[in-house]
């Protein structure tokens, strides 16, 4: 059974959208969500980072990410799917609940449902990248081995 998410009210995979309110600290700094995350790295180093960083929704934040007045970094094509990597990762590691909702979806595949974009969703057609919803099984695989390899650490099994 595929597992499909978009909207955050969606229980229980609501905690699978960028725009989940859990945050985490990463890069010495706190994110409200792995969107705010995700968005202001587009523009690293620079006023407008921070200003995404601070933003007060992931609505927000996304915006000021998508704003095409402001350059966006030379090699974000090159680094944006690592950027949410590490931002999911760190997510899913931050908070036991949504760690432990992942962790229970076995081995099925999770595709964000959204036509509006066929890179990290599966787009209009049905047939888009799904990048994000292959970063969130990586994941998933990453904390399944992590219990594996140390399993009295704070990542636990979920419970059934």
């Amino acid at each position: 059974m595929t597992i499909y998410f978009y909207g955050t009210d969606e229980v229980p995979y609501g905690c699978f959208s960028n725009f989940s309110d859990h945050g985490f600290d990463l890069d010495g700094v706190r994110w409200a969500t792995s969107e705010h995350y995700f968005q202001a790295q587009k523009f690293k180093g620079t006023r407008h980072a921070d200003l995404v960083r601070r933003a007060r929704t992931p609505l927000r934040a996304a915006e000021l990410g998508r704003d095409s007045s402001k350059p966006l970094r030379r090699d974000w094509e090159r680094v944006k799917d690592d950027v949410m990597r590490r931002a999911v990762a760190t997510k899913f590691r931050a908070h036991a609940d949504i760690r432990d909702i992942l962790l229970s979806t076995g081995d099925e595949e999770i595709v964000e449902d959204t036509t509006a974009d066929r890179y990290w969703g599966r787009g209009r057609t049905g047939n888009g990248k799904n990048m994000l919803g292959r970063i969130l099984v990586r994941t998933r695989s990453q904390l399944h081995a992590e219990l594996a390899e140390a399993p009295d650490s704070d990542i636990r099994r979920p419970r059934r």
